[in-house]
This record gives structure tokens, sequence and C-alpha cells, in this order.
């Protein structure tokens, strides 16, 4: 009982030490880091209707529910549910190929 207790205790200082504080505001790309803001952001609509911003910067991608100044979500009819619409890829030198 002893090993389990052990193993599971390891597990679990692992684990936290994986988890790092850092910065959400900025990309961590080791190929173009830069702040969010200089990305472009598109919509993409769930399949409910409502509205997320999306930013895909070629090797990762960026996603937030879209509110209005009262944090209800905004569904706009931007674009169908599941479609992405906007310059959600541009802003980054690095080439997506999806």
């Amino acid at each position: 009982m002893k090993i389990v207790k052990a193993i599971a205790l390891l597990a679990a200082v692992g684990t936290l030490a994986a988890c790092e504080a850092t910065d959400k505001t900025r990309d961590r790309n080791i190929f173009d880091t830069k702040d969010l803001s200089q990305l472009k952001a598109g919509i993409w609509v769930d399949p409910t209707g409502c509205d997320h911003w999306i930013i895909d910067d070629g090797v990762e991608g960026y996603l937030s529910q879209r509110l209005d100044r009262n944090g209800k979500p905004v569904c706009s009819g931007a674009a169908p549910p599941g479609v992405a619409t906007g310059p959600f890829k541009k802003g980054s030198a690095v080439v997506d190929a999806i």
C-alpha cells in the first residue's frame, strides 16, 4: 500500500511541476514569438450559432468565446455553424498547411 501511495504522490508532484505560470498574452512559439495583439483574429461560429474569436499562427491556435459587454455570448450569424471566417491566419510568417 505504501508503494501505491508513493507512486500516486510522485505522479501528483510531477503533474504540478509541469504546470508553469506563463503569460497567456504572448505567443510562445519558437519561430515568431510576439504579443498576441499583433496577430489577426477571425470568428468561428460554434454548432449553436455563437461566435468565438479565433487566431491561427500556423503552429499554435487560440480560441476564446466572443462576449458582449454584459458577459453574454454574441451570436451574430457571421457565418454558418462550424465555419471560421475572417483573417485569422494573418499576422504570422509561418505557413499553415491546412
